[in-house]
């Protein structure tokens, strides 16, 4: 099955670099990609268009990753959205937290390109 080639993904970072890297990871292997610096414009942008996957950072400035999360889940447009959380929160409570407002996965910073191309396939493949 190759449903998740050409997957539409949604990048919510405040961090260019993280963006960046991200961005060229995914369309390098034929997903295309956008992105939003925070919750607020995420939300926005699934309004545009719904995407496929989220990949979502935690720490973020007006609406944090698991508040997206929470207003994702809540709506029945975009409850079905798989989300990813990428952060650099290491604790056991953050990651309890992102699967307890509906996240689909989570991965630490720095991450392993192979990892993330392995969640990301695996949720989208899911779906």
């Amino acid at each position: 099955m190759r449903r998740h080639l050409n997957a539409d993904i949604l990048i919510v970072d405040d961090t260019p670099s993280n963006v960046e890297v991200l961005t060229t990871v995914l369309t390098d292997q034929g997903y295309q990609v956008r992105s939003a610096t925070n919750g607020k414009k995420a939300l926005q942008a699934t309004q545009v268009k719904r995407p496929d996957l989220i990949l979502s950072d935690i720490m973020m400035p007006e609406m944090n990753g698991y508040q997206l999360c929470e207003h994702l889940k809540a709506n029945p447009q975009t409850a079905e959205i798989p989300i990813i959380f990428i952060s650099s929160l290491h604790e056991s409570v953050d990651r309890e937290k992102a699967f307890d407002v509906g996240g689909a996965d989570y991965i630490t910073k720095p991450f392993l390109v192979e990892e993330l191309l392995v969640k990301v396939k695996y949720q989208l493949l899911m779906k």
